[in-house]
């Protein structure tokens, strides 16, 4: 299914490396090389996103949904490390400390 998938972007690559390839062939000069290396280039990229559908298409096992996790979420580790036990509800506030005597607190 993936490489069907990829089909699409390598046929449209292709078709613009031969029009660059054309168009280069029309030109002059700098622009006649730039244009003949232009299109090599999107050859390239065409070769390269069939040839990464391949591999995703192997890797992938012949399972329709192989990249993703169904079935197995068991063997996950968890997201979100585990909360703290909770303490006493309704323990006691200590009183705040008096200051010493002699010793007036800044206003």
């Amino acid at each position: 299914m993936i490489f069907f998938l990829a089909l699409i972007p390598a046929t449209m690559l292709t078709i613009a490396g031969y029009a660059v390839i054309y168009l280069a062939n029309r030109s002059e000069g700098g622009l006649k090389a730039f244009g003949k290396y232009l299109g090599f280039w999107a050859f390239t990229l065409a070769a390269l996103v069939l040839l990464g559908s391949f591999l995703c298409a192997a890797r992938c096992g012949g399972h329709m949904h192989g990249m993703m996790m169904h079935g197995y979420a068991g063997d996950m580790p968890p997201w979100h490390p585990p909360l703290p036990e909770a303490g006493p509800q309704d323990a006691p506030v200590p009183p705040a400390a008096a200051p010493p005597s002699g010793l007036v607190p800044p206003k």
